[in-house]
């Protein structure tokens, strides 16, 4: 598991990885909020769950993403780790569910980096390679 930022002229992403599809969710959940602050300052002091359904993998990278974007923008809800309460199962009418645990953002103790508007379907990538789930999401800033 783990993640890279995506920095090109103007726009920002992440590009996200993971031995199964859940877990490549999770890392990209933890490099969006990598965007806003150093999740090393952040505290596990309130969960918030959150659940998406869509067609494809595609749409629920998007939606989890942009759940988490309104959670932020909402609550000011910012994750430090993000487990997987129920995972999405195949292609086709699935759902999944996640349990976000963090800490409203507090700007005396949280440095303030990138504020990301959404998630986009913008040269959105989502596949297994050799084993190895890959996402790829550019956001809007």
């Amino acid at each position: 598991m783990g993640f890279d930022v995506i920095d090109i002229s103007g726009d920002v992403g992440i590009r996200a990885f993971g031995g199964t599809f859940e877990e490549a969710l999770v890392s990209a959940g933890t490099g969006f909020y990598s965007l806003i602050t150093d999740a090393s300052s952040v505290e596990g002091r309130l969960t918030r769950d959150v659940e998406v359904g869509a067609e494809t993998r595609e749409e629920l990278t998007v939606r989890f993403l942009n759940e988490l974007v309104f959670l932020f923008d909402t609550y000011g809800l910012i994750g430090r780790k993000i487990d997987v309460l129920r995972s999405p199962g195949g292609q086709g009418g699935m759902s999944a569910a996640f349990r976000v645990s963090g800490e409203t953002f507090d700007p005396v103790r949280h440095e303030r980096g990138l504020l990301v508007k959404a998630a986009t379907y913008h040269n959105l990538t989502c596949e297994e390679v050799d084993g190895t789930w890959l996402l790829e999401i550019m956001f809007d800033i």
